[in-house]
């Protein structure tokens, strides 16, 4: 069921309403968490509501992750020369389309979807400097850290990362295993340096994530 864009807008800066009222009347593309996201080679997609996440296989058949995307964020084909690229809705998501052309044409469109992309940019260099990172409990620190500044939300006990990624996400992210990334949250919930809610959110202490 496709649900209208209006309700989504929030601040006068916002890309969401810059869209809103470029394209009056243009309804949201909603997928479940879960699905796979279509896209296109002469569009882009802009996250509405939600969080998607990007990733890769390699010939092996091994997933890599490349990157979470959430609120005024944008991502498709057009932005990337990774092949296969795939999008997969981390939560239930919301995205409004936007084409190239639309993007070229309008001064403003091109300014926003730039600041926006400039943020995506960011998080791609902090997931690129976990590689830096030499022991695997270090990378794993950094990356539940990196992921509290994208999608952590504060509550009573600390900030609480409001998407559920799955071992084998973590995984894919540092270049490890499921089995060591298992091991290894055990260890860190031992250590107190995480707790993990009733949903099985995790939930990193305020003088951690910082």
């Amino acid at each position: 069921m496709i649900q209208s864009f209006a309700s989504e807008a929030s601040h006068p800066s916002d890309l969401r309403q810059i869209l809103e009222q470029r394209y009056q009347g243009r309804t949201l593309h909603p997928y479940r968490s879960g699905q796979q996201i279509q896209m296109y080679p002469h569009e882009i997609w802009v996250v509405c509501r939600g969080v998607v996440l990007l990733s890769t296989l390699y010939p092996t058949g091994d997933e890599a992750l490349l990157g979470l995307v959430s609120g005024s964020m944008p991502f498709g084909l057009p932005l990337t020369y990774i092949n296969p690229y795939q999008a997969i809705a981390l939560t239930d998501v919301d995205l409004m389309g936007v084409s190239m052309v639309d993007i070229e044409q309008s001064p403003l469109l091109s300014q926003e979807i730039f600041r926006h992309l400039s943020r995506r940019l960011q998080q791609s260099e902090a997931f690129l400097a976990l590689a830096g990172c030499r022991r695997v409990e270090d990378r794993l620190r950094q990356l539940l850290i990196l992921l509290q500044h994208e999608v952590g939300q504060p509550v009573k006990t600390g900030m609480r990362l409001n998407v559920r990624l799955t071992h084998q996400h973590l995984a894919n992210a540092i270049g490890t295993t499921r089995v060591t990334i298992t091991r290894l949250l055990g260890q860190l919930r031992e250590e107190g340096w995480l707790t993990i809610d009733s949903s099985r959110h995790i939930i990193l202490p305020f003088d951690i994530a910082v």
